[in-house]
């Protein structure tokens, strides 16, 4: 009698909130007993249970961004799992669309996925009906639960209530836990009203910075439930914008774009809040007005450098705005500072300024609406807020793609310019205040971007690939290997190197040096087609290095390897 085939299989098991987990026999351990139960009673059709776990404890099922569940599917993708086994269906997703996607995974992988207590599986066409139908309820339940909560929310907040979340500097949580409210904290209330008092008498936020630290104002000390600290450290610009327009220091609670009156008192008059709004107002309308018009900005008619004092070097020099101009053009760049105060320097750099903004600004969006698509904005993910927030940061995205490279000075917290990666700090404060969400509650993830950076030349203009870059074929190459091949033909056909050149109108050294490009390995001569080639792989490069016969020695010579 022929042996039935063993089925490997894995118990995937889910909890939405942290409660309990802390027991010793939790949640996800009971659906692990079942699961277990399950497969055991399945033990003469071959199913064997494997050792490893797979538990997601404070996890929505809203997106498929969880830990356990990855690495589940990584194994079903390397072939360990035969069958995935859960307590029910919405402990592996909660939305149609991702199971579909969860479907397909497992059929590629000739993976099957049953529920213990729905009995189907997806082995049959009528299971997968049944679990389209299960799903839609479920997808339907979780979206009408959102919104339950978001009216509750808007609710709450029109009542001025506190709905929670990292507690601003300048007050406390009510002591009581029932009471929904803030009460002042009188000293940190003091450091607030003083940072309103010196933004009037500062010129700019920039100037508010430096004195605030030199007074040692800092932030929010806040202690976590394991003892660890955070805050109580400078100022940042971005936080004090952000500080300086919250409305909560006007006793208001904001809900999206409505203010509606607190049930705690305000520290900050009305007079002075008004005042600061409108100086804050005026900056900005400066601001944009510099960036809409060069010459507001600069009266040499050099438009400002949207990334001045943000960028660095890998040497932890500062990254200094400069400019030159030839023939009547100007050619801006950032250089190393030390070009600048030192003199020559071969390790320092000279970037073109236009190609860097708009290379940074790239990365940045970019990673901004994959950041949406993907619901990975948020340090703790909440089904009920992560559409509303994914949403808002889209338009925040088209908003910036219409400002263009001025959206960098209050988009950007800082940068690293360290080949071969470009690393980017976000604004926290610019970037939370833009979806109405707390800077506590981000992304590390979110907030700090690696992206591919080549940089090939120093102490002169470099090319810059940065990022996903699309496929840019070069013109003067494209046109140089056409006529290498051109030429090429014609020689073997006898015609001398004299005529070519005197018919091609050039020298014949020119045609010499150039006509080697058909003896290019096809590999490289379809990159230079679809313009997939290294970004420093120029004809100048290549009639300097010349053209090596070994195809092998090419690759290795042109940076393909």
């Amino acid at each position: 009698m022929t042996a039935r085939p063993q089925i490997r299989c894995a118990i995937y098991t889910r909890k939405s909130t942290d409660d309990g987990l802390e027991q010793g026999f939790n949640s996800l351990d009971a659906q692990y007993e079942a699961c277990a139960a399950y497969i055991a009673s399945q033990r003469h059709e071959g199913w064997r249970l494997l050792p490893a776990r797979y538990d997601d404890g404070g996890l929505s099922g809203g997106t498929l961004d969880r830990p356990a569940l990855q690495q589940l599917l990584c194994d079903v993708d390397a072939g360990r799992i035969g069958m995935v086994v859960v307590y029910k269906i919405d402990r592996l997703t909660r939305s149609l669309a991702d199971f579909a996607k969860l479907v397909e995974r497992l059929d590629a992988a000739n993976c099957s996925f049953v529920s213990v207590t729905q009995a189907f599986n997806t082995s049959s066409s009528m299971g997968r009906l049944t679990l389209n139908v299960l799903l839609s309820f479920a997808q339907f339940e979780r979206e009408v639960t959102a919104e339950r909560i978001r009216d509750k929310i808007a609710a709450s907040k029109k009542k001025g209530l506190w709905m929670g979340g990292t507690v601003p500097l300048g007050y406390d949580p009510h002591p009581d836990p029932l009471q929904r409210s803030l009460v002042p904290n009188p000293e940190e209330a003091v450091v607030v009203q003083t940072l309103f008092a010196l933004y009037e008498n500062c010129s700019s936020l920039v100037d508010l910075e430096a004195t605030a630290k030199a007074q040692g104002l800092v932030s929010k000390r806040r202690v976590s439930a394991d003892g660890t600290v955070k805050g109580g450290q400078p100022l940042s610009r971005g936080q004090l914008h952000y500080l300086l327009n919250n409305p909560i220091y006007r006793g208001q609670i904001r809900h999206k774009a409505e203010l509606h009156p607190g049930q705690h008192p305000a520290i900050i008059d009305e007079a002075l809040w008004n005042r600061v709004q409108v100086k804050l107002q005026q900056a900005s309308q400066r601001s944009r007005q510099g960036a809409a018009d060069p010459a507001v900005a600069d009266l040499s008619g050099v438009p400002p450098a949207a990334l001045t004092g943000l960028l660095r070097d890998e040497t932890g020099d500062r990254l200094t705005p400069s400019h030159t101009r030839r023939k009547g053009r100007l050619f801006r760049y950032y250089i190393s500072n030390r070009l600048v105060s030192g003199g020559t320097d071969p390790t320092g750099w000279r970037l073109p300024a236009t190609a860097l903004e708009k290379a940074v600004l790239g990365i940045i969006l970019g990673h901004l609406e994959t950041a949406a698509q993907t619901h990975a904005i948020l340090a703790a993910p909440d089904a009920t807020t992560a559409a509303q927030v994914s949403k808002a940061l889209l338009a925040l995205v088209s908003t910036l793609r219409t400002e263009g490279t001025a959206a960098l000075s209050t988009l950007l917290s800082s940068g690293h310019v360290a080949p071969p990666n470009l690393h980017l700090q976000l604004a926290a404060p610019f970037l939370a205040q833009s979806m109405g969400v707390d800077p506590q509650d981000l992304a590390p993830t979110f907030l700090n971007i690696c992206a591919p950076f080549q940089l090939r030349h120093r102490g002169v203009e470099t090319r810059i690939a940065a990022g996903q870059m699309s496929p840019r074929p070069d013109p003067t190459l494209l046109r140089i290997l056409a006529q290498a091949h051109l030429w090429m033909d014609r020689l073997r056909a006898g015609t001398t190197l004299a005529e070519v050149a005197r018919d091609a109108g050039h020298s014949e050294a020119y045609i010499r040096t150039r006509a080697p490009l058909a003896f290019l390995a096809p590999s490289i001569q379809s990159a230079i087609l679809a313009g997939t080639q290294p970004p420093d792989l120029t004809l100048a490069r290549i009639v300097r290095t010349g053209v090596p016969l070994d195809w092998d020695a090419q690759a290795q010579l042109f940076g393909f390897v």
